[in-house]
């Protein structure tokens, strides 16, 4: 949203425009002159790491507000499950079978896009590959937009092609990204994957279970996947969580029956008090 209100003073972008065509000198060529707002070492310094988080915090939310983004559908899912037409490519056999959740994710997103109106229940991912990608690529097969979240990581990446570009985020802090994932979340999808999955679902599911988030629809894309991974029963069996935390969500292995459980969800009430405790 461009700010048209008019004051007497000098804007930081005049300023930032004007400090680049001063007077070649020692003076001001040195580090010490340069503005700081413009000035990427003097911010990359670790005392400024809380202004740092506080910009990361502020700079999606701003441009989410201005694109009228009231709520997302949140999907969570392994980068390195195929689209089926490449499923020879995958590392394992597991990897290759998976795939058909690939596909999944693209119809689901495609389906809640078709019934979203562009600012409710848009569909936010990862920004990378895998089911992060076939999320975005439901959106746009819907004629759709999507969000995509994505992270600076050691080895050379780009978001996929399918995000919308103008709500493509690129992150330092993991902190700050899930923070983004869940602020405007009605429901939480999560599809087979490994450690970032797992790290994202749980994080999700404690703030739900803890009470400090709302209990949105929460849906485990697979069931015999995350029945193998996770011995759910045994957690309640063992007393560390109890047994209605194990309806914080619900397993299902198709797009059709995600819809149908965030449609029966009922309202997303915030819990009170934690079971068992």
């Amino acid at each position: 949203m461009k700010d048209d209100r008019k004051h007497p003073l000098s804007d930081a972008h005049s300023d930032r425009t004007a400090a680049r065509h001063v007077p070649d000198t020692p003076q001001t060529r040195s580090p010490a002159y340069r503005l700081a707002f413009s000035d990427d070492d003097f911010l990359c310094r670790q005392e400024l790491r809380p202004v740092r988080l506080q910009l990361e915090l502020l700079k999606p939310e701003l441009i989410l507000d201005e694109h009228g983004i009231e709520s997302t559908i949140v999907l969570f899912g392994g980068a390195r499950i195929p689209e089926p037409a490449k499923k020879d490519t995958a590392r394992t056999k597991t990897l290759a079978d998976l795939s058909q959740f690939y596909e999944e994710a693209r119809d689901f997103s495609r389906l809640m896009t078709e019934r979203s109106n562009g600012h409710d229940n848009v569909i936010v991912s990862g920004g990378g590959p895998g089911v992060m990608e076939a999320a975005n690529r439901g959106a746009l097969d819907a004629g759709g937009k999507s969000i995509g979240l994505n992270i600076v990581l050691p080895h050379e990446q780009a978001p996929n092609e399918y995000v919308t570009p103008e709500l493509c985020f690129n992150f330092h802090y993991f902190a700050i990204r899930k923070m983004h994932f869940l602020m405007r979340a009605n429901a939480i999808c999560v599809f087979p994957g490994g450690f970032g999955t797992m790290d994202e679902m749980f994080e999700a599911l404690t703030l739900v279970q803890t009470g400090r988030m709302e209990c949105v629809p929460f849906v485990l894309f697979g069931r015999a996947f995350w029945e193998k991974i996770i011995n759910w029963d045994a957690l309640a069996d063992a007393g560390t969580i109890s047994e209605d935390d194990l309806k914080l969500f619900r397993f299902v292995d198709t797009a059709e029956e995600a819809i149908n459980v965030i449609d029966t969800w009922g309202e997303s009430t915030r819990r009170g008090e934690i079971p068992g405790r």
